[in-house]
């Protein structure tokens, strides 16, 4: 196991994705919204930030665990979260925030989640790393970090919150 980002390192990627929004949601309202779960605890301190810098923006988080195509690889009870969206998504111009982009299927089971809230003027998606290797047709508009990475390595996002300590490790799998 190798830490691709310290505490430092994640820091800096998290206020450049909230730097990037930024210079969006200067130009009109919006609503970041977290995927749970990490993407939610990303979404946070993007949310913090942008309220530091002033900017009025609405915030949600989004339980995906029921718009998943591979619940039934999942445990037998999934563990289910509540969704917080206490905003008016028709018309909204909405922030996904997610930890780790990967294959894409995290992003379309949100977007699916998401839509059952009503229908939003505009989708964007903003991950704090973005790993490549593709299985459906999904870019993130903002990124805080892209790694090449082998598609059977593991990336391990740790959030202080959650796990005591802010990194991000990577898992090489031979």
């Amino acid at each position: 196991m190798s830490v691709l980002l310290d505490e430092a390192a994640m820091g800096e990627a998290v206020a450049s994705l909230a730097g990037e929004i930024r210079a969006v949601a200067e130009h009109g309202r919006v609503a970041i919204v977290g995927i749970r779960s990490r993407g939610d605890e990303v979404a946070e301190r993007v949310s913090a930030i942008l309220k530091e810098a002033g900017i009025e923006h609405d915030y949600g988080m989004l339980d995906i665990s029921l718009y998943r195509d591979d619940l039934s690889h999942l445990a037998e009870n999934p563990k289910l979260q509540s969704s917080e969206i206490s905003f008016q998504v028709d018309g909204s111009h909405i922030v996904l925030v997610d930890d780790v982009l990967f294959t894409g299927r995290t992003i379309r089971a949100a977007l699916d989640a998401l839509t059952d809230y009503g229908r939003p003027a505009r989708i964007q998606l903003a991950v704090l790393i973005d790993r490549g290797h593709r299985e459906i047709p999904i870019q993130p508009d903002y990124s805080g970090v892209k790694l090449e990475t082998a598609r059977m390595d593991h990336v391990i996002v740790r959030l202080k919150k959650t796990d005591g300590e802010d990194a991000v490790e990577l898992v090489t799998t031979p």
